[in-house]
């Protein structure tokens, strides 16, 4: 094909308007045409050739008042359908959505301790059926989980909390399962890569984000770009080796613990309780010690102090512009906390590293994993580029030619 050919031109047009409706939602003719810069005239046999070719479709009316209302357009949802997934070792939790990112439905269902693929088959097959859908119909999953898949063997590694999903092929098994192409990601790299959408990471280029907990977990972005690691794991600092700084006496190791044993749930309960803040959980100590005057303050300094020397070995290799404190335990401390950790920070490194709260809250694992699915979908199915953030490529599905509107090929 010659550059600069109706064609090529008539392409590049219908992935501009594509993307435009993607981003924006229902859009006029003229909202439309002041979007992609074409005429009236051009734009509204964009917008026929999209319509006859199924792309996008006629979605009511907007205006009122005196002036005529104008017909809105909305690109064809039922092109192609997503599933997100949260893997934990307690539950599943999926969303369903189309490919214009209208979530369809949402199911929730237990982990068991065996029996893991048959479970998490029948809870994945139960979400398809209460949005019309089998599972191989299904353009792409993304499923977030803790540890990290292992590029060259397909295995779960760093994830000892999850013990019957090792030793097993992962992706390759749930591609058999469900008849459809499956992504197994990272769960912190989603929430990484939610924050890089619509969270405090947007535009940032070099950021660490942390996730405090039982297993505590990393993402690391640079120059925009995850960085995953030759075996999938880079980020997996729960085995990393620091000192307890925290002044408190808890019995932990002064030359050199384990950090993730520093943080988790039992560990910060007991330094809550070294200061006399009782409570039976990390997250509930966290909670209640802002309300407890200088003892909470000190145990909250003395927690901040644990976190900002294992983000110390991160923050002096690569100097990055932000680190992100995500997480019941983050989100539980607060501002007050991120403030702590951030000056404690700058009493061991020299770089002045930015510590802020992450941005997005509620279901952050399963809304990475829902855009990372949606991108490889519009980029398979519309051709658009995917996005800068996205973690991975895909495999392309076997059937994509057949299921693909000829306006987008």
């Amino acid at each position: 094909m010659r550059a600069g050919s109706p064609s090529l031109l008539r392409e590049i047009n219908d992935r501009a308007a594509i993307e435009a409706l993607l981003r924006n939602g229902p859009l006029t003719r003229s909202e439309l045409e002041a979007i992609i810069g074409l005429s009236k005239p051009a734009t509204a046999q964009l917008l026929t050739r999209l319509e006859t070719g199924g792309t996008v479709l006629r979605n009511g009316l907007r205006g009122g008042g005196r002036g005529p209302r104008a017909q809105l357009w909305t690109v064809n949802g039922a092109l192609a359908h997503v599933a997100a997934v949260d893997l934990t070792p307690d539950t599943i939790d999926i969303a369903i959505a189309d490919i214009s990112g209208a979530t369809l439905t949402e199911h929730r269902a237990p982990m068991p301790r065996t029996g893991v693929l048959e479970a998490f088959h029948h809870a994945v097959t139960k979400a398809a059926a209460q949005a019309g859908l089998t599972t191989d119909a299904l353009h792409h999953v993304v499923v977030g989980s803790p540890g990290a898949v292992d590029p060259g063997t397909g295995r779960l590694n760093y994830a000892p909390h999850m013990p019957d999903w090792n030793d097993r092929n992962i992706p390759e098994e749930l591609r058999a399962l469900l008849g459809t192409a499956v992504t197994v990601e990272n769960d912190v790299n989603l929430v990484a890569l939610e924050e890089m959408i619509a969270g405090r990471a947007v535009g940032v280029r070099d950021f660490v984000l942390l996730w405090p907990a039982d297993a505590v977990g990393a993402a690391v972005v640079v120059n925009g770009v995850l960085l995953r690691g030759a075996t999938g794991g880079a980020g997996e600092i729960d085995a990393m080796r620091v000192p307890d700084q925290a002044h408190a006496e808890t019995g932990a190791g002064r030359v050199g613990s384990r950090y993730g044993d520093l943080l988790d749930s039992a560990a910060i309960a007991k330094l809550a309780r070294a200061h006399g803040v009782s409570a039976r959980t990390g997250l509930a100590a966290v909670k209640k010690a802002l309300g407890e005057g200088p003892a909470g303050r000190e145990f909250l300094v003395d927690l901040a102090r644990r976190v900002a020397t294992g983000v110390a070995n991160v923050v002096t290799v690569l100097d990055p512009e932000l680190v992100l404190l995500a997480g019941d335990v983050a989100q539980a401390g607060g501002t007050v906390l991120a403030d702590l950790v951030a000056a404690e920070l700058r009493r061991l490194v020299v770089p002045r590293t930015t510590v802020q709260l992450a941005l997005v809250t509620g279901k952050p694992v399963r809304s990475g994993a829902l855009h990372s699915a949606l991108s490889v979908a519009r980029e398979q199915v519309f051709g658009l580029p995917a996005a800068t953030t996205e973690p991975f490529r895909a495999p392309r599905r076997h059937d994509e030619e057949r299921s693909a509107p000829t306006s987008a090929r």
